[in-house]
């Protein structure tokens, strides 16, 4: 299978990945020939690409670390414990989050054992989801970025649990927010701007009352979008300020928020989003942290069409470990031509070759 953009997907094409939904229910089914109509509907659900059928490629199956069954149960648990927190407010029920917090803690446990015992970089492309709430998928994101991130540095188990936890809970000041200005698929006003930005502020309130939640998960809500030279908010504290979880989970946080499908923008590949992190290292993000990133996951997974430095074209078919800018491409296509018969080329070998643009178009 290649991994394509929706936008150029002609009718009669074969999906060669299940699309599902949030609770785990198949949408449209892996080899269904996509109608007009069909595509049409991904677009305006969100979904800028998906991995289709492809005879040079039929071989190449991307998978995710993460196993659906727990994508769901996490899922599930994050908007129960978000649903619940909304029904409450701000009543000082300490029970709600005593519980949700061991239920979150036990979720980001079974990721972190994923994570460690896979070798293979860490990517959400395989991952083809329909959310009628985002704040949820990307809250379950987040934490499995953020996770990767913290093994990638050596942080301690009990490090990583709350980093997890963190970063699930992150975004839970949006509860708060009125959903017509959350969700709207409009430029926000001025105005509208400063009501989200308070997310950041109604969170931490609500974190720190609960003794089930330590003071550093209630700092990683607060903190998560300081930025290193003082531009963030809502503080606008600088470097040293700022608690370490917290400017992992904001790394991870900008990546998944450009990456992931929006209706009203397209998303960007790995690749593209990884470069925004590292235009601002140093100045707004941590560099080691950067870094720690880059290593974990895959720049450009498998499945993406890419050209080389020498004019070829080819099919990323797997990943160098620890080298993965550098994967191993299948050529397909040479001095403008198809090649009679496909070979590999192992970037992290050939050290003279690099990917130069990715192709995108069916």
């Amino acid at each position: 299978m290649k991994l394509a953009s929706t936008k150029s997907i002609k009718p009669g094409t074969k999906l060669a990945q299940s699309i599902y939904n949030e609770n785990g229910v198949v949408l449209l089914a892996k080899g269904m020939s996509l109608t007009e109509r069909m595509i049409k509907r991904l677009l305006n659900q969100g979904i800028t690409y998906i991995y289709i059928e492809d005879p040079l490629t039929k071989d190449i199956y991307p998978e995710s670390i993460i196993p659906d069954h727990l994508r769901r149960k996490a899922t599930e648990t994050i908007k129960e414990t978000f649903h619940q927190i909304k029904k409450d407010g701000f009543l000082d029920n300490p029970y709600i989050l005593n519980k949700k917090g061991r239920d979150l803690g036990n979720v980001v446990e079974q990721i972190l054992k994923e994570i460690q015992n896979s070798e293979k970089s860490l990517t959400l492309l395989a991952d083809i989801f329909v959310s009628d709430n985002y704040v949820f998928q990307h809250s379950l994101n987040v934490a499995i970025y953020s996770l990767a991130i913290g093994v990638q540095m050596d942080y301690s188990k009990n490090a990583l649990l709350e980093i997890g936890v963190g970063a699930m809970l992150h975004d839970v000041g949006k509860i708060f927010i009125d959903p017509e200005i959350l969700h709207k698929p409009d430029r926000l006003t001025d105005q509208e701007f400063e009501i989200i930005k308070s997310h950041t502020q109604m969170g931490y309130d609500y974190l720190r009352k609960h003794s089930g939640i330590s003071s550093v998960v209630a700092h990683c809500a607060y903190q998560h979008h300081e930025r290193l030279d003082g531009s963030g908010y809502p503080r606008g504290i600088e470097d040293r300020e700022m608690l370490p979880y917290a400017k992992l989970i904001g790394i991870a946080d900008v990546f998944d928020a450009v990456t992931s499908n929006r209706v009203y923008r397209d998303a960007m590949l790995p690749h593209e989003g990884l470069e925004i992190l590292y235009a601002g290292a140093m100045r707004l993000f941590d560099k080691e942290m950067v870094e720690a990133f880059k290593k974990s996951i895959a720049v450009y997974p498998e499945g993406l069409t890419v050209e080389l430095s020498d004019g070829r074209q080819g099919v990323v078919i797997r990943q160098n470990e620890q080298l993965c800018d550098r994967p191993i491409i299948r050529i397909i296509q040479e001095n403008g031509k198809e090649v009679e018969e496909v070979y590999e080329v192992n970037l992290g070998r050939v050290v003279n070759v690099t990917i130069t643009s990715v192709l995108t178009k069916d």
